[in-house]
């Protein structure tokens, strides 16, 4: 199946679990696709608190930086990053900056169990 649109057609939806972050599911399962592209935007001070994923990621960062946890890692990323995050893998988001954190996430089509690990976002 093709798709051509807007990405500006697609909702951008808070995320409960996430302190000031949404997420834009651009292609789902719509398309019949073998993977799924979804757009995070998380705003200053926002971030994503300790959590697992079933499914692997792929990201690329789009713009603004923030602190990533994955593992026992600490990372500072930005702007022209890629990241990927294997499956399970506890990982964590924080935004200190003074600009939005926007990224694009690819991930296996199918369903993504996740677990979170705490509602805090670590302060490292």
């Amino acid at each position: 199946m093709t798709i051509v649109r807007l990405a500006s057609e697609t909702p951008l939806e808070s995320i409960g679990a996430g302190r000031r972050a949404a997420r834009q599911v651009l292609l789902g399962p719509e398309t019949g696709s073998t993977f799924h592209t979804r757009r995070f935007v998380m705003e200053p001070g926002g971030g994503m608190p300790n959590h697992t994923n079933s499914v692997e990621h792929q990201q690329y960062v789009l713009r603004g930086a923030a602190r990533v946890g994955i593992g026992d890692e600490v990372h500072d990323i930005h702007a022209g990053m890629v990241v990927h995050i294997p499956a399970g893998v506890p990982h964590w988001y924080r935004v200190d900056g003074t600009e939005p954190f926007e990224f694009l996430c690819m991930v296996p089509a199918g369903d993504d169990e996740v677990e979170l690990l705490g509602t805090d976002i670590p302060t490292d």
